[in-house]
């Protein structure tokens, strides 16, 4: 799953500026420095769709090429092989660092990459802009995921969504009273509940403070969690150190976390819907909200090599697993809401898209999804420089302490 996700991000932004951000020297379609503050090397997307090469290279989350080995009533790879004549080869990443790595290889077609990843790939010439046009079923996917800051630069497809979800805030209904409706109740440094709250493990949660203070302390003028000047910065580390003095504990481990919430370890802090779907299958006392500052999520896009040797079949794959069945099948066994709108209308639970939010369409306008903050600040300022993700990494070294 999606544990270990973020656990090594700590040379996001070295990473991406090595690999090209602020390189001027050559320019990609449309040309200029993009909005995200990089030029992505110059290539172009596929013009047209071939015979598939027989076969396709992929580097994927867990869960996101089930073939059947862990679950035999789980499998969208077999269907796909059989309708494409392309065999699907899975090397499953545990992190985006991983996946980086992994893509440099050249020896991977497609990519599931997290918002934290996509840039440094588009950055670093891994991957290729994408046209849509060769994928019938984009077209169904949901509006607000298409051309988005980490699936596009410069208004070019990098890639296809897959899916996405929301950080969410959880409490325990028999202990924390009233019901809170912000963040607020995890960073008040005179909580009740010290030492029972609990918060998502990685330097990425600084965005959650940024969020936080983006609302309560508007003379920040915090616009993007994600692009955080010094003074900014600053505000939202001190908040997570205070913040540390009430911390039960800090999760990565999605199982973990839902252990401790139905045992009472923990009573209050962020999750994720599938937590909350666990301890509600096992009656634990728990509700969730998307509180009235918003959130932070995340959002994955399959991007395909920049020197794919199995091109076709990976456009084929990308079409695949964003159909109606096959994103309703991966969404339902990951534990997150479908990128195809149609999809809804083919999950075993038809609650299912309710209960994720899959077209909520304000739900989601409230969350902003994980992004690599880098020194260009994403929120377009020029008159400033924003502390980058190795900066981050840092800094919640010393938050833990």
């Amino acid at each position: 799953m999606r544990s270990t996700r973020l656990a090594l991000v700590a040379m996001a932004a070295v990473s991406l500026l090595a690999a090209g951000c602020g390189d001027n020297s050559s320019s990609s379609k449309g040309g200029g420095v993009s909005e995200a503050g990089f030029t992505p090397p110059k290539m172009s997307a596929m013009q047209t769709l071939g015979t598939g090469e027989g076969q396709v290279n992929l580097v994927a989350w867990a869960g996101y090429a089930e073939d059947g080995s862990n679950d035999k009533s789980v499998d969208w790879v077999h269907p796909f092989e059989k309708a494409t004549g392309c065999k699907v080869n899975t090397k499953i990443a545990g992190t985006s660092d991983e996946m980086v790595t992994l893509m440099k290889t050249g020896e991977y077609d497609a990519v599931s990459a997290s918002g934290d990843a996509s840039l440094r790939l588009i950055a670093g010439g891994s991957v290729a802009p994408v046209n849509t046009d060769l994928v019938p079923n984009y077209k169904d996917v949901f509006p607000d995921l298409k051309m988005k800051p980490w699936n596009s630069v410069n208004g070019v497809a990098y890639g296809i969504p897959h899916g996405r979800g929301a950080n969410l805030l959880m409490w325990r209904t028999d202990k924390v009273k009233p019901a809170p409706t912000s963040w607020g109740a995890v960073f008040d440094p005179n909580s009740p509940y010290k030492g029972h709250i609990t918060a998502y493990d990685s330097p990425i949660y600084i965005a959650d403070a940024a969020l936080y203070l983006s609302a309560t302390q508007p003379a920040l003028g915090i616009k993007d969690p994600y692009a955080l000047d010094q003074k900014q910065f600053d505000a939202s580390v001190n908040l997570l150190k205070q913040q540390k003095a009430n911390i039960g504990e800090y999760w990565s481990d999605y199982l973990k976390s839902q252990q401790s919430f139905k045992n009472g370890d923990t009573v209050l802090g962020t999750t994720w819907q599938v937590i909350a779907n666990g301890l509600a299958a096992d009656k634990a006392p728990v509700q969730t909200i998307l509180p009235s500052e918003g959130s932070t999520g995340w959002s994955d896009t399959w991007m395909v090599a920049a020197k794919a040797k199995h091109p076709n079949c990976a456009y084929k794959w990308m079409d695949w697993i964003i159909s109606p069945k096959a994103n309703a099948q991966v969404a339902e066994w990951f534990g997150e809401a479908p990128s195809n709108s149609k999809a809804c209308a083919l999950t075993s639970d038809k609650k299912f898209c309710d209960t994720y939010h899959a077209a909520d369409e304000p739900y989601w306008a409230k969350v902003h999804y994980w992004n690599t903050p880098i020194s260009q600040c994403l929120d377009g300022r020029k008159n400033v420089q924003c502390v980058d993700y190795a900066k981050w990494t840092q800094a919640w070294t010393q938050i833990k302490g």
